[in-house]
């Protein structure tokens, strides 16, 4: 039986990938990949020659069961997806998943995801977080904001640039205006950019630019208050006396 290699790619500068990834990618007997011209860019920037085949959540239903017979048959597949590590808010997942039901071994290489340092820039808290990725477009979104509303923990949230003031305004109807905030975007790239302040500050300062880029954003959790001090049933008896 053959191998199925999670391998992430660069979010940004290609310089970021590993030398392993781009071992694997290399002896792989095929490269799944998001969108083949984006990937064959980067296979052609660092001078691979490898098979490529089209897996994307417009076909990976139908795919995924070619594939793993391909790697049951003793195969090797490599799945990349157009940028970062497959299955986080990419495809990936269902593909992993069959393979683990047929008990085709499954690695994943470290590698960039958008959301590490987008949560190490914003200056939050991140020993603990939650990751959102990206919320539901019309149907079920501001119920799962309404969700979110007394998440104390630091939450993070991918957006497209078109609809990143749109979101910032209904975080702020959901979260109230001293909530602080970041938004990264272009990631690793010539014009990165990591803004922080309050909901109403990044409201003023995004709507008065052009938006690029991939966008991630990450939100302050709500302020917990500190448990009341419990009452000493001891001490209220002896001044009783």
């Amino acid at each position: 039986m053959g191998k199925l290699y999670i391998v992430p790619t660069p979010i940004g500068n290609l310089e970021d990938i590993t030398y392993r990834a781009l071992t694997v990618l290399k002896e792989a007997d095929f490269i799944l990949a998001e969108d083949t011209r984006k990937t064959g860019f980067l296979l052609k920037h660092f001078q691979i020659e490898g098979k490529m085949f089209s897996h994307h959540k417009f076909n990976e239903h139908k795919t995924s069961e070619m594939i793993v017979q391909r790697i049951m048959a003793g195969e090797t597949g490599a799945l990349v997806s157009d940028a970062g590590t497959p299955a986080i808010s990419d495809p990936g997942y269902l593909l992993v998943k069959h393979a683990v039901e047929q008990d085709i071994h499954v690695e994943c290489l470290p590698g960039a995801t958008a959301f590490v340092p987008a949560l190490v820039n914003s200056g939050l808290p991140n020993d603990r977080f939650c990751f959102e990725g990206f919320l539901p477009q019309k149907k079920g979104r501001q119920k799962r904001l309404l969700a979110l509303a007394e998440e104390s923990r630091t939450m993070i949230f991918y957006e497209s640039p078109y609809r990143l003031v749109k979101m910032l305004e209904q975080l702020l109807e959901v979260f109230g205006p001293e909530r602080k905030a970041s938004v990264s975007r272009e990631l690793s790239k010539l014009h990165e950019e990591n803004k922080r302040g309050t909901l109403p500050e990044l409201i003023q300062h995004f709507s008065s630019k052009t938006v690029k880029g991939e966008i991630v954003i990450v939100v302050e959790g709500k302020e917990e208050k500190p448990a009341g001090k419990k009452e000493n049933k001891y001490a209220k008896a002896k001044n009783n006396e």
